[in-house]
Order: structure tokens, then C-alpha cells, then sequence
């Protein structure tokens, strides 16, 4: 992208993030009190329901936490060599020699098949038209969706201004390339393939997966065996009241949820060549985590009450 801009062409933005970050804190409040709920439970059918409230919320949190942060850095440009189109992690720059329309979807005879999972702010996606071939979606809302034609594909995309891009466009064009723009397609499972192709982040991740899924298999086959357990210390050091078994649940919940959030961090950073240390750091912290819940769990079920 030519550091000179003819036009900036953002997306419509402030319902989508509302109601994104609305829904997530309500499924956050519904995983929360399902985590609650479990340390009051009994072993049973109950104590079931409530893990599975717990993790069903929580489960599209990552998903919709980053298609929020997309929607934030959600942008359009056009310069004298391309069009650039930003979301998030997703990045396609387009050489304008490459494209060969730019319409209002509204010009089609046949109307878009739009993609099944989508939300204000987030209407992302690929599906195939009867005339167009392959078209993906990097939008905020349907309305005023403008196509961009390549020879690969079709880009959909919702400027909030979306005439003037059109307007704009025309005008680059005219004006003539000044130099050849090559094209660049990102995607964010990019960053986790080329993090995979790293023997220290395949080991860390490994590593800190096997030992989240032993805590919790290990605290599964413990709740069942202890009737009551001592969370904690007091001052003086000595253990506090006993509570029922059932709250050590808690542990590899904690565990799991630090591991994911790592995960996350860690692939975010890790895309800067200069800040892959700082990745590795977060990767190694979230593994040494799920150590220290297991040493929790051993001293919890093996200290005198």
C-alpha cells in the first residue's frame, strides 16, 4: 500500500462492537455463574448441567472477543496502486491493474447468498454465486455492500460512505499506477501455522495441553474418592475450614481458562519478528501454570485436616 492515500473508507462500526461486546459479557456472566454454581453442587446430573453451562459460554468468548477487536482495526483504503482492505489479522491488498469491477451489490440480477454464522459487525465469510463464482465477505453489515472483482475471487466489502469509494476508485484509476503494487493476502490462521512450524511453540502448547487435560482428569477421579477438602490457608498457617470436594473443580477450570488466554496472547505477539521472545515468555508462563495447579491440587488433597 502507497504510503499517499486518495481514500479512507472505514465501515460502519458502533453497532457491531456494542452488541458484540454485549453478548459477550452476558455469556461471560452466564460461564461465571455456572463456575459458582459448581462449587454448591452435588456430584450428579446437576453438577454435570453446570459444567456444561460453564464451558458452552464460554467456549464463543475467543471468537467473538477477536471479531471485536477485528471490527476496531476494520478499515478500507485506496492509494494510486491498490486497495486495501484490513480486519483484523486478515489483510488483502489488491493491485488496482488486478481488479476488473467495483459494484454495488445492488446491481446484481441475482441477489447474494450471505454466509450463515454472522452478526452486526461481523459479516465475514465465503459462498459461491451462480454468476460471480467464489465471494467473501469482509463486511460490517449487508447494506450497501460493495463488490471488488478479481481474478481469483470476489471480495464484498461495506464501506460506510460506499458511493464514494466507488467515486474514488474510478478516479484512481484514471490517474494511473505509479508503481506495481504486488498483491498480499493475510490470514489469521496464518499466525498459528507458522507458530506450529516452531518446535519450541509446538512443544509449550503440547506441553501445556496434556497437563490441563490430566488436572482435570485427575480432579475428576478425586472428587468422587474425598467427601471434604481444605482450601487454603488461614494466617498462622494452618488449613482452613473444610468445604465439600466439589470446589476443587475450580482449579482446573482456572487452569484452562489462564492456558487459552496465554494461547491468545502469545499468538498475538508472535507476530511481530521482534516480540517473538515476549511469545514464548507467555506460552511458557501459561505451561508453568498448569504445574503449579497440579502442586496446588497434591497439597490440597494431601495436607492433614
Amino acid at each position: 500500500m502507497n504510503n499517499t492515500k486518495i481514500g479512507h473508507f472505514p465501515p460502519t462500526k458502533r453497532l457491531g462492537i456494542v452488541l458484540h461486546a454485549l453478548t459477550i459479557i452476558v455469556l461471560g456472566g452466564v460461564s461465571a455463574f455456572g463456575i459458582f454454581s459448581l462449587t454448591r453442587a452435588q456430584v450428579g446430573p446437576t453438577f454435570v448441567a453446570f459444567i456444561l453451562m460453564a464451558l458452552l459460554a464460554f467456549a464463543p468468548i475467543p471468537i467473538l472477543g477477536y471479531r471485536a477487536y477485528a471490527l476496531l482495526r476494520a478499515d478500507y483504503y485506496i492509494d494510486r496502486d491498490s486497495l486495501a482492505v484490513l480486519w483484523g489479522l486478515r489483510v488483502e491488498d489488491i493491485p488496482l491493474t488486478d481488479i476488473e469491477w467495483v459494484r454495488p451489490a445492488s446491481d446484481l440480477t441475482r441477489a447474494l447468498t450471505l454466509p450463515t454464522f454472522r452478526l452486526p459487525g461481523a459479516v465475514l465469510g465465503t459462498r459461491r454465486h451462480a454468476d460471480l463464482g467464489l465471494v467473501e465477505f469482509i463486511a460490517s453489515d449487508t447494506r450497501n455492500l460493495i463488490l471488488i472483482a478479481t481474478p481469483k475471487r470476489v471480495f464484498a466489502i461495506s464501506p460506510r460512505d460506499a458511493s464514494g469509494l466507488v467515486r474514488t476508485f474510478a478516479r484512481a484509476t484514471e490517474l494511473g499506477s505509479l508503481t506495481r503494487a504486488e498483491p498480499k493476502s493475510v490470514y489469521p490462521s496464518f499466525v498459528v501455522t507458522q507458530a506450529w512450524e516452531s518446535p519450541t511453540a509446538r512443544f509449550l502448547w503440547m506441553s501445556g495441553f496434556f497437563l490441563n487435560l490430566g488436572l482435570v482428569i485427575w480432579v475428576g477421579i478425586l472428587i468422587p474418592s474425598l467427601s471434604r477438602v481444605a482450601i487454603g490457608f488461614n494466617a498462622f498457617g494452618a488449613p482452613n475450614a473444610t468445604t465439600s470436594s466439589v470446589r476443587l473443580i475450580l482449579l482446573p477450570l482456572i487452569s484452562a481458562l489462564m492456558f487459552v488466554i496465554g494461547l491468545i496472547a502469545g499468538l498475538y505477539f508472535y507476530r511481530w519478528e521482534k516480540q517473538r521472545p515476549l511469545a514464548f515468555m507467555v506460552w511458557g508462563s501459561s505451561t508453568l501454570c498448569a504445574i503449579l495447579f497440579l502442586m496446588a491440587v497434591l497439597f490440597l488433597v494431601t495436607t492433614p485436616t
